[in-house]
């Protein structure tokens, strides 16, 4: 069932979704001072390639002030706007049955995009036997 919703989800949004994430990602990493941002903007576009299976966990021993601040500076400049993208494209998702499991994984990509220094995406398998590494 996973990879059907992946494949559905792919065709249907996904790969637009990561290929902005990435064309983000690859401008961050030209900026030098932004590559923090633009290694976690890979990150994530990678999770939104194929999310259905995968997780977004806190990284809680890792997590630092510098990351703290970028999370904020992140928040100001881009993260509000990617979220209220995500909200609107899963209302639109939702407007149909099938869509409603795309809406919900669309909404899950809002934390992530609010603040995404910290996190890292696991698979459900391992996050259900309470390995998180």
């Amino acid at each position: 069932m996973k990879t059907l919703l992946n494949v559905i989800w792919f065709v249907f949004g996904g790969f637009a979704l990561a290929l902005g994430y990435f064309l983000a990602g690859m401008v961050c990493c030209l900026l030098i001072v932004t590559i923090p941002w633009g290694i976690a903007s890979f990150r994530i576009g990678a999770y939104a390639l194929w999310p259905f299976g995968r997780a977004i966990v806190d990284r809680h021993e890792n997590v630092s002030v510098p990351a703290e601040l970028g999370n904020i500076i992140w928040l100001l400049v881009a993260g509000i706007w990617i979220a209220i993208g995500h909200v609107a494209t899963a209302i639109a998702m939702a407007a149909t049955i099938v869509g409603i499991p795309l809406a919900i994984a669309n909404l899950k990509l809002i934390p992530v995009s609010l603040s995404p220094l910290g996190k890292r995406i696991v698979r459900t398998d391992r996050l259900m036997a309470g390995y998180t590494r």
